[in-house]
């Protein structure tokens, strides 16, 4: 689902324009917008066409609780309106021009466009850039997922358990910097918090089973699995308890030492049933995948960039076997494994699913941050590894990933999701002036 926003619509005009049918415009406009998925949209009905129309506007929605303002130029207008609005409301604006309607008489009937250069123009000589503009007869939704993803971060509840692993000093970040880019507080638990969580005995039988329907457990232990289904357990009620939205785990080598196990295979359980956790103790990678999932993505998760085969083109997503059991290729056997951390690893082993494939990480330089994109397809190939995996074919040559990748400096964990959500965030990193890297 969606992130929920709460977005402002105004409509502005001039009457040596053809306001009257701008009205008309707009009206079938309101239709269409409320049909739109958790938006609520908040509308000034009256065409704002005088300076005291805009300020009357803009006190009205500033007790709306607004994420961001659409402005639509119904015909051209005055120049002091928009900033009027952006006076009292300070956010995101969807400057919106209405295609030209036929003409009348040889006279033009909106000149809506020279009112989005117009606002526009006073917006970025005023020293405001946070605007997207359309000429369209519909919304831009990219736009509306967009906001959708600076609202997810500013609200999200995201804590860390532990440390970001050992030696990852790329993937540390600078938190008073972070918040004063996303919003983000990040909180912090101990491990121990985890694993001296009180969980019911049924909810630990409960994922047992659940892990014995999804999972081939021969190469494990029945105190494996017993391990496995208890992680299940307190790492959920952990997260609920301390209403997360997302949690970054340390998830070595202290849970192998201190609990038995890694947390990788009960973070795959997890993770297809919603939760977001990264592993590795990485906050931007979960920042990465709150973001992903602002926008509808589903069951985003953390992989490397483990392989190139720059003959053949593709890179292997790979991860030591923590993606979401729900991204199963069907095809593979989905098993759980001891592989590393001295028998003690227990993770998920499977292909993963075929299809369009978007990767992101929202990634920061000294404070700063920037938006690493890529898309692709991820295509069959058979289960030859432990871990989870994807062979992926980029719409850029492998090689020219990988150097973006080095030569950018880009932290290598990536939020990975089968969908495209390229042009959403280009629009988000426009908003929010951050660089892209694609």
């Amino acid at each position: 689902m969606k992130q929920h926003v709460n977005i402002g619509v105004v409509n502005l005009a001039r009457t040596t324009f053809d306001y009257k049918e701008a009205e008309k415009i707009y009206d079938n406009i309101k239709k269409v917008l409320d049909k739109i998925e958790n938006v609520k949209f908040h509308f000034i009905d009256n065409l704002v066409i005088e300076v005291e129309d805009a300020q009357k506007a803009a006190k009205e929605l500033s007790q709306k609780s607004l994420d961001a303002v659409v402005v639509i130029s119904g015909t051209f207008h005055l120049g002091h309106l928009v900033l009027e609005i952006n006076k009292v409301l300070s956010l995101p604006i969807l400057l919106w021009g209405i295609n030209e309607l036929p003409y009348d008489g040889g006279k033009i009937r909106l000149n809506s466009v020279c009112g989005v250069n117009l606002n526009a123009s006073n917006l970025f000589k005023s020293g405001k850039r946070d605007y997207h503009y359309i000429v369209s007869d519909t919304i831009d939704e990219h736009w509306i997922d967009a906001i959708r993803i600076i609202k997810a971060l500013k609200t999200s509840h995201i804590g860390i358990a532990g440390f970001r692993a050992h030696g990852f000093f790329n993937e540390g970040i600078d938190e008073l910097s972070t918040y004063k880019e996303t919003g983000v507080l990040l909180d912090h638990y101990e491990l121990s918090e985890i694993f001296d969580e009180v969980v019911d005995d049924v909810v630990i039988k409960e994922y047992e089973e659940k892990t014995k329907k999804i999972f081939n457990v021969t190469g494990i232990s029945s105190e494996q699995l017993s391990k496995v289904a208890n992680l299940c357990a307190k790492i959920k009620s952990f997260f609920n308890r301390n209403k997360l939205n997302a949690l970054a785990i340390r998830c070595w080598p202290e849970f192998a030492q201190s609990f038995g196990i890694a947390p990788c295979a009960a973070m795959s359980i997890l993770q297809a049933e919603g939760y977001i956790l990264g592993c590795e103790g990485d906050v931007e990678g979960v920042i990465s995948m709150i973001a992903h999932r602002a926008t509808g993505a589903q069951t985003p998760f953390l992989a490397d960039f483990s392989q190139i085969d720059i003959k053949d083109d593709f890179a292997l997503m790979w991860h030591c076997g923590v993606a979401p059991c729900n991204l199963w290729d069907g095809r593979s056997i989905r098993s759980l494994d001891t592989y590393f951390a001295g028998g003690k690893g227990v993770t998920a082993d499977f292909v993963m699913k075929s299809g369009e494939i978007n990767i992101l990480r929202l990634d920061s330089v000294n404070g700063k941050y920037r938006v690493f994109l890529q898309k692709g397809k991820g295509i069959p190939m058979e289960k030859l590894l432990k871990g989870t995996y994807v062979k992926v074919k980029f719409e850029k040559h492998v090689k020219e990933v990988l150097d973006i990748v080095v030569y950018s400096g880009v932290a290598h964990h990536v939020s990975l999701v089968y969908g495209d959500f390229t042009e959403t965030f280009k629009i988000f990193a426009k908003i929010k002036d951050w660089e892209v890297i694609s």
